[in-house]
């Protein structure tokens, strides 16, 4: 830290993102990126639109918003893309919490909805998770004070149905709801449905899961028009050329080809169900995920040992210290081929 850093961030503690080491080609399940390639036609897209790199990026995304909107069945005015849905969230921190209004979500989480309430001095309070790791909705009943909930959650990867997101949204009608669906297209159910009905509900998406974009760095949040209004002043006041021009057309080209990206996620889903049971045949407790990852723990070593034998094998998983979650690791679901090598890794190592 320099002698120049604000004291309003010298206590700030950083997102750690999941590890990428050099040192070797690993098989990589640390990350929830998708094992499968963008299509040939996002390709395509993102070359051709690489041809006018000298000239600023649409900072209304029109093709892309008008695509976006049609897929979700709702107003152009209603959608807003960003840098990763990261920037979205982010924006929705600025935007409506402040020291008069604080923040609520699960003490078990997303690891940036601390650092955004942190670095914009939002007060917060974390709700413990049950002892099964799922979220109780009730909790959140009525609490008058905005709520982020990530559904499915992460890294635990349970989801909440429908039926309780709204019970939370309607019984909370004077804050802000943020429903954090990075997640959802692996088996969960979208709130999308219900941003015509509640003014205030915001639905957050990622293409870096579903959509084979992690490296493109493209989210978007779905809201009633005022919301999204709100910030998009945010955007303009900090990023106005926020998404460039190679993601914007590789976005609008997965949205084009979504029965694509839905299939590949069907395979996922496929593959995460059967290393779910492979897992559990070798002892593991293995959570319910909705997600594309899942969060398993065996009594027979520790997650730490698990994950550092998984490392020297060329094999990443996501190892979490929190005392709560010590025992367990987050592993990403890749291709049928990429489980069967983790699978048979373990076995080895338990053996």
């Amino acid at each position: 830290m320099s002698r120049f850093f604000s004291n309003k961030y010298s206590s700030l503690e950083a997102y750690t993102p999941g590890e990428q080491p050099k040192d070797m080609k690993y098989i990589k399940l640390n990350t929830n990126e998708s094992p499968f390639p963008p299509s040939k036609r996002v390709i395509e897209l993102a070359l051709e639109e690489a041809k006018r790199l000298q000239l600023y990026s649409d900072p209304e995304c029109t093709p892309l918003v008008a695509k976006g909107a049609e897929l979700y069945g709702v107003k152009k005015s209603q959608i807003l893309f960003t840098n990763g849905s990261d920037e979205i969230l982010n924006f929705a921190f600025m935007a409506f919490c402040d020291k008069e209004h604080p923040i609520v979500f699960p003490d078990i989480t997303y690891g940036f909805y601390t650092v955004f309430a942190d670095l914009h001095g939002i007060p917060y309070e974390q709700i413990p998770l049950k002892d099964d790791f799922s979220i109780d909705y009730r909790d959140y009943l009525s609490i008058n004070k905005n709520i982020v909930i990530a559904n499915p959650n992460a890294p635990t990867g349970l989801a909440l149905p429908l039926s309780q997101i709204e019970e939370i949204v309607k019984s909370n009608p004077n804050n802000v709801v943020i429903i954090d669906e990075a997640y959802v297209d692996f088996g969960a159910e979208s709130a999308v449905s219900l941003v015509d009905k509640y003014d205030n509900l915001i639905v957050t998406q990622t293409f870096s899961k579903s959509r084979s974009l992690a490296g493109a760095r493209l989210g978007f949040g779905i809201a009633c028009e005022a919301l999204i209004a709100d910030m998009n002043t945010i955007k303009y006041s900090t990023n106005p050329y926020n998404v460039n021009r190679m993601t914007m057309m590789a976005g609008y080209g997965a949205l084009c080809e979504n029965d694509y990206y839905m299939s590949n996620c069907k395979e996922i889903a496929k593959n995460r169900d059967y290393t779910k049971k492979s897992l559990e045949a070798l002892g593991f407790v293995v959570l319910d995920s909705r997600a594309n990852f899942v969060f398993a723990k065996s009594n027979k070593i520790s997650g730490e040992e698990l994950y550092l034998k998984l490392k020297e094998r060329g094999i990443l998983i996501r190892h979490f210290t929190k005392e709560r979650i010590k025992d367990f690791n987050r592993i990403t679901i890749g291709t049928k081929e990429q489980m069967d090598a983790l699978i048979s890794a373990v076995n080895e190592i338990l053996q």
